[in-house]
């Protein structure tokens, strides 16, 4: 694998820092908002808003920062991701392991989670379950029980569990459409090769050199970038997102989002962002969906094509 995006958090506050600061302290309820940077998110080369991406939504958490686990004193999104039904939303394992005991995890399809977040943390300093409620609706963690597992296969996989009456009176979504078993396998990379791609989700921008090293600017609005096919591996599709090919593609934030594939005029949700390299210019490595191993994790959450 190339350089990735498996620390997801750390690198997404570390961008964070970059654009603003959203501190919700229990103990003083002090809110501390950073000076922000215009929001984007994906690379802002080639890549538009996405308002009509309706399915696809941000993985909002709320955790323990201060060593007193009996109320969280965090509160921000993490990760991306897409509603597979009306009450299943699709993410990837590393955005929902290795959190402190009281995590707990929501679920936005706002275009701007982080206006929202903003306007929340106005509204109700010092209380991040309230800021979380405000824009996004709770639900359950399921992540693949083996991940994670070998190189050739993560097992980087995971499903939010939500209540389906809730997230219906909140947004207006068609779930994304999952890939028959093995139908990449059988278009193969020639066919792969012709078929147009589209990442999208509610990350960071690609790398920028400033005075204390490389950040990565933006995140929290809902962007979309084509790539171009590049490589077909047994659990992943490599996508290229190079510029001068009019690509554009994911970064730190876009775990767990969609590449949607035009396969017979139909858009299909071919993979999950999992990794890619580091400064966000080259690659997007996804999950493939189409696998036994990403259908049996499935299978129990959604009826599968």
């Amino acid at each position: 694998m190339t350089s990735d995006r498996k620390h997801e958090r750390t690198s997404l506050r570390r961008a964070a820092a970059a654009r603003r600061s959203l501190a919700l302290t229990s103990a003083t309820g002090a809110l501390v908002l950073g000076a922000a940077l215009p929001a984007a998110a994906i690379n802002s080369y080639n890549a538009a808003p996405a308002p009509e991406r309706t399915e696809v939504g941000a993985l909002v958490a709320t955790w323990d920062n201060d060593g007193d686990p009996a109320t969280p004193d965090r509160v921000d999104w993490v990760c991306s991701g897409t509603m597979i039904d009306a009450d299943t939303f699709l993410t990837a394992a590393h955005c929902t392991t290795d959190w402190p005991d009281n995590v707990r995890f929501h679920v936005s399809l706002d275009q701007d989670v982080q206006a929202g977040l903003d306007a929340a943390a106005a509204a109700h300093p010092g209380d991040p379950a309230a800021v979380a409620r405000a824009v996004a609706v709770e639900g359950e963690a399921v992540s693949h029980p083996d991940y994670p597992g070998p190189a050739a296969d993560t097992h980087d996989i995971s499903v939010v569990e939500l209540p389906a009456a809730a997230m219906k009176a909140r947004w207006s979504f068609t779930p994304a459409t999952l890939p028959t078993a093995g139908q990449f396998d059988a278009l193969g990379p020639r066919g792969l090769d012709g078929t147009e791609f589209t990442v999208a989700g509610y990350g960071t921008q690609e790398a920028v050199r400033g005075p204390g090293g490389h950040t990565h600017p933006g995140g929290g609005v809902r962007m979309k970038a084509p790539l171009t096919f590049e490589a077909l591996n047994d659990a992943w599709l490599r996508l290229g997102m190079t510029a001068p090919q009019g690509n554009g593609g994911a970064c730190y934030g876009d775990s767990g989002g969609p590449n949607f594939a035009e396969v017979d005029g139909r858009r299909i949700l071919a993979g999950t962002t999992i990794t890619g390299d580091s400064p966000c210019y080259a690659t997007n490595v996804a999950y493939r969906l189409d696998t036994a191993g990403a259908r049996a994790f499935l299978a129990p959450f959604v009826a599968l094509p």
